[in-house]
């Protein structure tokens, strides 16, 4: 599964990438820092798997919830969204536009690995 690493925090992008480097099937094929280059580089790393911090800068900016959504699923089929463990109506407003799973920035690393297994299998984690 082809992952693109989409959050502000860099020491959070790579715990994120150290954890996911560690499972078999996983590449790495890219991160961002902001949503100005989100959709670009979304589009040319053909990934299988967005994980992204639903408070990225500028993520507002391209539209409201279900069209962020729908924007970043025409360049990527999986949506994998993390929230900040304060925002819990954010988990909501994620799934409900369209995200296929969400952690909290707050949960055990497990937790990241079973939704990614999750969206991976199309099945619960």
């Amino acid at each position: 599964m082809r992952v693109l690493l989409a959050d502000d925090q860099a020491w959070l992008r790579s715990a994120m990438r150290l954890l996911l480097e560690e499972e078999p099937d996983v590449e790495i094929v890219g991160e961002v820092a902001e949503a100005r280059t989100l959709l670009e580089r979304l589009t040319n790393a053909n990934a299988d798997l967005l994980l992204l911090d639903w408070e990225l800068p500028g993520i507002k900016s391209i539209g409201s919830g279900r069209q962020v959504m729908n924007a970043l699923r025409a360049c990527c089929p999986n949506l994998l969204v993390v929230v900040l463990s304060g925002r819990p109506e954010a988990s909501s407003v994620a799934l409900d536009a369209g995200a296929d799973r969400f952690v909290s920035k707050a949960d055990p690393p497990e937790s990241l690995l079973a939704a990614l297994h999750a969206v991976r299998t199309g099945g619960q984690p």
